[in-house]
Order: structure tokens, then C-alpha cells, then sequence
């Protein structure tokens, strides 16, 4: 469905869960992991893919043509073990690649990586790329790690190779991060590393070192974009570094942007094209909401040449689809 009358379709960012649990929390390896908040005016039908006509049926209703899938359950780490892991993601790839061979490649996935074992990583990147996935997820925090470290290597040489983005979801993938904002609002514990993880890119050139390589922020808004472009500079010409005002652009860093933010504001910053947007959909928090491609669609601020970049050009460009 073209936005103002052009015949080429809406891509969305978008969230999943995983079917088959009635609990409020999940139970891994001797541990609980709450849910998240539901939207329960969806079906769960639709919420959990139980019913994929019916969430294409909905897409349909709410304009959109293509959603991104994201994972809900892995937003925090699940278990210590690299075995267990390495099962989960196998199951959880398995089931989207599943969903994606039904939905009339409607419903591209995004894949999740068992980053305690790289080998293992590399072999689901693979499986990943050839069943339908468009990129690959990541928290801004991995065991202890950050994402400039050299152990990640391997994962950007291959994903370059198959040009798949790595995307960073508001997560963390580190125990003791949670157990540390345990009492906090959640901000910390899932926000903050994706903000982390941006700087620590940027600043550690991995965009550099792997010139093919794509990276999005995904699900913390875009109000922060114009604070770390900022502090970023003064920190680059510190090191007697120039720095490149198209930063964004020139690196390929895309962020998720949602219909509040300011964004004649930050687009100063970020330029027009590295913003996506997405719903939410299935959730019930600060990143929720159903009908964002249509209210942005209605921003009389943004020029519609900007909008249809927001809503098409840039979702295409950072997850590699041909739609």
C-alpha cells in the first residue's frame, strides 16, 4: 500500500512472541523471566502466530505489508549455559523460518544468535539467511562484553558477507546488569545498552573495519539520537579525529524512531535516511503503539518525501529486502 497514492509497500519493524506458554513468566534452565507487558485487546491468536491469516488479515487493516519480526523472549538473558542456548536459538530460528515459508514472505524474521559459542553463531547465520531472516539480533550487551569487542568479529565478517544487519534491540544480555536495575523502571536494564552499544560502535570505528556492515537500534526512540552525535564529536576531535557530520549515513546506522519524538529535530542530526519505524505489536509499554504508520503518515510537519523514507526506504535499505 504506497504511501500518497505510490504503488510500493509499507515495511514495518515489529515484535513477536513465542507460542505456546499461559504463564506470566517464562521458566529457562531454573530461571524466570517475566513476559512483558500484553496488549490484550489483540488476539492472541495474532499476538502469538497461532492464526498467521489472521495476523496478515490485520496487517492488511493497519496498512502495513511487511513486518520485521523481533523477538520478545530473548530481551534478557536466559541461561549460563552455552548448550541450552544454542537449543533455544535453534528452536526459536526453526519455528520463525516456519512462519515466514507460510505468510507469503510477509513476515521476514529476525534471527537470534547463540553468541556464547561463535561457531555455533556462525552455523545459524547461515540457516538464518537462507530461510527467510533479515537480520540478525543482538542486545547492546553480550555476556560481559560490549559489542566493539574482537570476539564479535567473526559475526560482523559474516553478516557483511551475507548482508544481513545487525540489529540491537532494547535488551541486555548480561545477569548481572539485570540483577543491577532489578528495582529500576526498566529503562536501565534494556534501554540503556542500546545507547551504549551505539556509542561504543561509533567510537571503536567497527563501521570502519567492516564497510559492508549495516547496524539498527531498535525500540528505544530516536530522542537520543542528537545527544550522542554530539557527544561523540567532541570525543572524536579529542583524538584529533575529524568528524563526519553524515555520520549516520556514512556508516549505515539505522535507529527506530516512534511517532512522539521530535523529529524535524532529530533528523537535523541523523539526516533522512536512517530513521524505521514499527508498533510494537503484541506489547502493552513506552514502544507500543498500534497505529503508528498511520498517525506518522498524518505529520504535517515532515515533508512526505521524508516520510516516505521513514516508512519504506530506509526499512528496505537497512534489512536488505527486495519489496
Amino acid at each position: 500500500m504506497g504511501l500518497y497514492g505510490r504503488s510500493r509497500q509499507q515495511v514495518q519493524t515489529d515484535y513477536c512472541f513465542q507460542s505456546g506458554w499461559k504463564e506470566t513468566v517464562w521458566l529457562v534452565d531454573g530461571r524466570t523471566t517475566p513476559r512483558g507487558p500484553i496488549n490484550v485487546a489483540l488476539p492472541e491468536s495474532n499476538r502469538e502466530m497461532q492464526d498467521i491469516d489472521s495476523r496478515l488479515r490485520h496487517m492488511d487493516e493497519l496498512g502495513i505489508d511487511v513486518q520485521v519480526l523481533y523477538p520478545t523472549v530473548f530481551l534478557a538473558p536466559l541461561t549460563n549455559r552455552a548448550e541450552i542456548e544454542a537449543a533455544l536459538c535453534r528452536s526459536y530460528n526453526r519455528w520463525l523460518a516456519d512462519i515466514y515459508r507460510k505468510a507469503d514472505r510477509r513476515l521476514p524474521w529476525i534471527a537470534m544468535l547463540p553468541l556464547m559459542t561463535m561457531e555455533t553463531t556462525i552455523e545459524e547465520i547461515a540457516f538464518a539467511k537462507a530461510n527467510g531472516a533479515c537480520g540478525l539480533f543482538t542486545r547492546g550487551i553480550v555476556n560481559n562484553r560490549l559489542l566493539s569487542d574482537p570476539y564479535f568479529y567473526p559475526l560482523y565478517q559474516e553478516a557483511s558477507r551475507l548482508g544481513l544487519p545487525v540489529c540491537v534491540h532494547a535488551a541486555t544480555g548480561d545477569f548481572e546488569w539485570i540483577d543491577l536495575f532489578q528495582r529500576e523502571s526498566g529503562f536501565s536494564q534494556f534501554k540503556l545498552p542500546v545507547l551504549i552499544a551505539f556509542h561504543t560502535i561509533v567510537y571503536k570505528e567497527i563501521p570502519q573495519k567492516f564497510p559492508a556492515l549495516r547496524f539498527g537500534f531498535i525500540e528505544v526512540k530516536a530522542q537520543w539520537v542528537p545527544y550522542l552525535i554530539h557527544e561523540l564529536s567532541r570525543r572524536i576531535k579529542e583524538r584529533g579525529k575529524s568528524f563526519n557530520q553524515n555520520i549516520m549515513r556514512d556508516n549505515r546506522l539505522y535507529v527506530a524512531c516512534q511517532t512522539d519524538d521530535d523529529l524535524l529535530y532529530i533528523v537535523k542530526y541523523a539526516g533522512e535516511d536512517s530513521l524505521v519505524i514499527g508498533t510494537d505489536y503484541g506489547h502493552s509499554d513506552t514502544s507500543a503503539e498500534i497505529e503508528a504508520l498511520r498517525k506518522l503518515r498524518h505529520n504535517s510537519e515532515m515533508s512526505p518525501s521524508v516520510l516516505d523514507k521513514i516508512l519504506y526506504d530506509n526499512s528496505r535499505a537497512l534489512y536488505g529486502l527486495d519489496v
